[in-house]
């Protein structure tokens, strides 16, 4: 008898646990059904920046697979199709054709939560004006292109100094436009520490950003055109001709929840290493719906990363399909960039330290990229944390030039493998002139990290 796998959510994980599925079970022994509300299925989310500043120049660069080839695998794909309500007693769900609003119910053998997460909006007056946009999805991306070519203004304000509002300060400012970032926290950048955050804002007003910090966002004002025309923040007001919204995302858990499926503190689904929704044998889940275990704190995050999703997909697409996959979690790896400044972290910073109740050193110091006599070594700064006691190699920042950010790599090997900062200090890396100081930063501020050790262990 046929089985049917119904997946809510075509991107990253969804059409990744269809695909493996796929492989491992022909279409006479499991039909296969995704339920996508958008217009696109497998892409990255992760490039929409760089389309609208013009590194990408075409929107199917960023589609990995389109419906038509999914479905060519004998995957039914229904776009623009909302599922908006779980049946979980009775192993079905409820869609809802967008173009007619006609509803369906569809019965299910396995079932895949590929939901995502949804951009925070806060509900301030004028966020919903024309103008004001988000970075969530290839329709939103389109929207802001076609905003930023029809526009003659050049002021740009970007609310949030996250990844995402760094990211599209760069792109708006590869656009022509004047940029403003606008956020609550005391620096940007907030998955750092404030003392590397600080080194963010800095380079931003280098490259000619004003950066508004502690600025918390009450009002978008709109002109007689009904757009908007400025960015209230406390006692400022910000001109914008155009208005990026970079807040976050929470997990886009609301069809769980209504259903009565185990959510964590972060509000992400709860899931075993199998990803199996905690208690159901015949529900998964993955990608940025889900909490994930973090390796170095033994605690629960949500962490809403491509890299992740893919990876959750292929795990349940395995297990559906009669193979056996686990995900062991992770450490809290990520870059980004905004023009050539360089931003990356991986493990804890000193509050989620002090939140696991651990007890650290830091270690800070300036390096290069390359040796500094070779040309264009370019600057950075490497920040390290570790157990006061063990050694163990807790967490590391870096802020810096071309070269410095996927060094973070080193230190996500590290804190996957449990190393200590000084078992650290012998690792065997590369090295020659053009690519390193023959001590190359992330080691050097491991050795720094070990005398903090001695000295206060």
């Amino acid at each position: 008898m046929t089985e049917r796998l119904v997946i809510v959510g075509g991107d990253a994980t969804g059409m990744s646990a269809a695909a493996q599925a796929r492989r491992y079970r022909n279409a006479d022994d499991l039909e296969i059904v995704v339920f996508e509300r958008g217009h696109f299925t497998s892409y990255s989310a992760c490039g929409i920046p760089y389309w609208v500043g013009g590194h990408v120049h075409d929107r199917d660069q960023l589609i990995a697979r389109t419906p038509a080839e999914h479905r060519a695998r004998q995957i039914d794909v229904r776009l623009r199709s909302e599922v908006v309500e779980l049946d979980i007693r009775g192993a079905r769900v409820r869609s809802r054709d967008l173009a007619t609003g006609t509803e369906t119910w569809t019965g299910y053998d396995e079932l895949v939560l590929a939901t995502g997460a949804r951009p925070v909006r806060p509900a301030i007056p004028g966020i919903d004006a024309p103008g004001v946009h988000g970075v969530q999805t290839l329709d939103d991306g389109e929207s802001l292109i076609a905003t930023v070519a029809a526009t003659t203004g050049r002021r740009a304000v970007v609310v949030g100094a996250g990844y995402i509002g760094v990211e599209m300060a760069e792109a708006l400012i590869r656009r022509g436009f004047d940029v403003t970032i606008v956020y609550r926290g005391t620096e940007p950048m907030s998955t750092l520490d404030p003392d590397m955050g600080g080194l963010v804002r800095e380079a931003l007003g280098g490259l000619g950003v004003t950066v508004a910090g502690d600025s918390e966002v009450t009002e978008i004002r709109t002109g007689d055109d009904g757009r908007a025309s400025a960015v209230v923040a406390g006692d400022r007001e910000y001109p914008a001709d155009v208005v990026v919204l970079g807040i976050g995302v929470t997990p886009e858990t609301g069809l769980a929840h209504a259903a009565g499926l185990p959510i964590g503190g972060h509000g992400g689904l709860l899931t075993d290493s199998a990803m199996r929704v905690a208690g159901h044998d015949n529900i998964w889940a993955g990608g940025d719906c889900v909490e994930v275990l973090d390796l170095v704190s033994g605690m629960r995050r949500h962490i809403a990363l491509g890299t992740h999703a893919n990876k959750h997909g292929q795990i349940i697409g395995a297990n559906i399909g009669g193979g056996y996959a686990t995900f062991p979690g992770v450490v809290g790896t990520a870059v980004s960039k905004v023009c050539d400044l360089e931003v990356a972290r991986t493990g804890l910073r000193e509050k989620d330290a002090r939140i696991a109740g651990l007890q650290y050193v830091t270690a800070t110091i300036e390096s290069t990229s390359r040796a500094g006599y070779y040309p264009d070594a370019a600057p950075m700064t490497v920040k390290m944390l570790a157990e006061r006691l063990t050694g163990r190699l807790l967490g590391v920042q870096i802020v810096g030039r071309e070269g410095a950010g996927k060094r973070v790599d080193i230190a996500a090997v590290a804190l996957t493998a449990g190393m200590t900062v000084d078992r650290m200090t012998t690792l065997d890396l590369g090295y020659a002139p053009p690519f390193s100081p023959v001590w190359d930063p992330v080691l050097v501020a491991a050795r720094k990290a070990v005398r903090a050790v001695e000295e206060r262990g």
